[in-house]
């Protein structure tokens, strides 16, 4: 069985994914959250595709929309950190075979196939 590939924008990323000291750090302190974010991590890689993730209700895995905000979102999605009450996602992008951006990306037609996900970032959605 193959799991789950993970690639992550930078390192920056990687490190507060993959380092509970750098995550507590990133989180300012919160230990729980640390945890949370590695078990999330820790999911992912168990994975055999994204259809495994979505499933799971507790990740809450949700398309993002722009807002306005200057950041273009098309084809991105997060699964919370913790859980809805708190305002951490872990924003992701679905990657073809080759590890390019799938186009267009109808999660619901592709999610079987999905098997790399780039991890862009861990953000307070309300930033």
């Amino acid at each position: 069985m193959a799991f789950l590939k993970i690639i992550y924008k930078d390192t920056k990323v990687e490190g507060i994914c993959q380092d509970l000291n750098k995550a507590t750090k990133y989180f300012g302190g919160n230990k729980e959250m640390a945890k949370s974010l590695l078990a999330r991590i820790n999911a992912l890689k168990q994975a055999e595709n994204i259809k495994d993730i979505i499933v799971q209700k507790q990740m809450r895995f949700h398309k993002l929309i722009n807002k306005g905000k200057g950041k273009n979102l098309k084809g991105f999605f997060a699964i919370d950190v913790k859980t809805i009450r708190d305002k951490w996602r872990i924003v992701l992008e679905p990657l073809d075979e080759n590890e390019q951006v799938f186009a267009p990306c109808n999660i619901d037609e592709i999610a079987m196939n999905v098997r790399i996900v780039e991890i862009k970032e861990v953000s307070d959605h309300y930033e």
